[in-house]
């Protein structure tokens, strides 16, 4: 053989494999990571949305204004019950909101923010009754608590995946409301300890309803912690989140620190927890252990996932749902003369009916159910112009193409 066709001879290529693809995890965790997929906005392409309105942050800025104004005409127009309910609703859109972030995006399970909840609750008790602190450092320094007990609990977490994570949790949601039972003198013991809700400002006039101001501090609260967790979202902090929780061999490859981002996002978490403990602390005007059982934190991981999981918009609805979802099973119970015992269980009974209907019907839950309908919506409108728009303008050899380009791509209408 000479050189001439040692030349001419095609090198060779190497036997390409087959890529398998990774397997889903199973059990709760590989259903939340779900879940959480379904729920998660498809990212935009990038250039989509140009100008002022384009910059994530002036966008949040606009919907939060406008979702101040909407709730201004609501508290003026409802009654002093229905804004106690609207500052319990503005607390628990702060816990579920975090504990969204946390599962969602980071693909952690806590069965424990309930616990998490009553500390921040307690921290801003005691601030209120042992110091003269203002009421917007009192609420600065309750997340900072909680903050800081997410933090200890954080670095347990990060050693621990799935189900132990799970049960890890549960232990705290199950052990921490006995603590105020050990020191009564600090804690208040069983009864607990009753602070002063804040008094309207003198310039709203003496006929204020302190409950509509009350509802007007928990719904600023929760406007702003919804602001800032949607513009973490969208920065890298965010983006590492949703990288650990898809691969994290992957993401320390990419040079994300694993462990630290999981303990991160389990301090922001606890902070929101605590947060929406203290607010609600504020409506009830007393803090005391049966205020936060076992249940308040299962009851936030269903709200969690029916609102939708990694879905800022979907803790709304889950906080709509932590509040009127046991009315209405006190109204069931009511009209059908059913025991105290069935009484007390309904509830759970009805989240596990909805927590089932929505994954069955919607699996990015309530939020990713209004998104697909809403983006079904548009397509039919597209297509149904798309013939009117052809007979005016003809339908030329780029007519096609021209129509395909004006209408917009599915992930092009993704939602934040």
């Amino acid at each position: 053989m000479t050189s001439e066709d040692v030349r001419e001879q095609p090198a060779s290529r190497p036997t390409e494999r087959p890529v398998r693809p990774v397997a889903e995890p199973g059990g709760v965790g590989g259903l939340l990571r779900r879940a959480a997929t379904a729920a998660s906005p498809t990212p935009r392409r990038p250039g989509a949305r140009r100008g002022l309105l384009g910059q994530p942050l002036v966008r949040h800025l606009v919907l939060a204004i406008g979702g101040l104004a909407i709730l201004y005409v609501i508290t003026q127009s409802v009654s002093s019950f229905d804004n106690f309910q609207i500052a319990q609703i503005g607390a628990y859109v702060v816990a579920v909101a975090g504990l969204s972030v946390l599962t969602g995006l980071n693909g952690q399970i806590s069965l424990g923010h309930g616990a998490v909840m009553g500390i921040g609750a307690y921290a801003a008790a005691l601030l209120m009754l042992h110091t003269g602190f203002p009421l917007l450092v009192v609420l600065l320094l309750a997340p900072a608590a909680a903050g800081l007990a997410g933090l200890v609990i954080g670095l347990g977490a990060a050693r621990l995946r799935g189900p132990y994570l799970a049960g890890a949790t549960l232990a705290l949601a199950v052990g921490l409301p006995g603590v105020p039972y050990r020191w009564p003198g600090v804690l208040g013991g069983g009864t607990g300890l009753t602070i002063t809700q804040p008094t309207p400002p003198s310039f709203l006039g003496s006929n204020f309803d302190p409950q509509e101001w009350i509802a007007w501090i928990c719904a600023l609260a929760a406007v702003i912690t919804l602001v800032i967790l949607a513009n973490l979202v969208r920065s890298r902090f965010g983006r590492s989140f949703r990288m650990v929780r898809d691969d994290e061999i992957v993401a320390s490859l990419a040079g994300i620190n694993v462990a630290g981002t999981q303990v991160l996002a389990f301090v922001v978490s606890a902070a929101c927890a605590g947060l929406g403990g203290a607010l609600l602390a504020l409506s009830t005007g007393t803090v005391n252990p049966l205020g936060f059982p076992l249940s308040l934190s299962i009851a936030l991981v269903a709200a969690a996932v029916v609102g939708g999981l990694g879905s800022l918009t979907g803790a709304i609805w889950g906080g709509i749902l932590i509040v009127y979802l046991p009315q209405w099973a006190t109204s069931v119970s009511n009209d059908f003369g059913f025991s105290k015992a069935v009484s007390s269980n309904l509830a759970f009974g009805f989240y596990g009916l909805v927590l089932i209907v929505v994954m069955l019907t919607f699996p990015g839950g309530i939020q990713g159910g209004v998104r697909r309908l809403w983006n079904a919506l548009r397509a039919l409108v597209a297509r149904r112009s798309s013939p009117a728009a052809a007979g005016l303008h003809g339908n030329g050899p780029g007519q096609g193409a021209a129509s395909a380009a004006a209408d917009p791509a599915p992930h092009e209408m993704g939602e934040q």
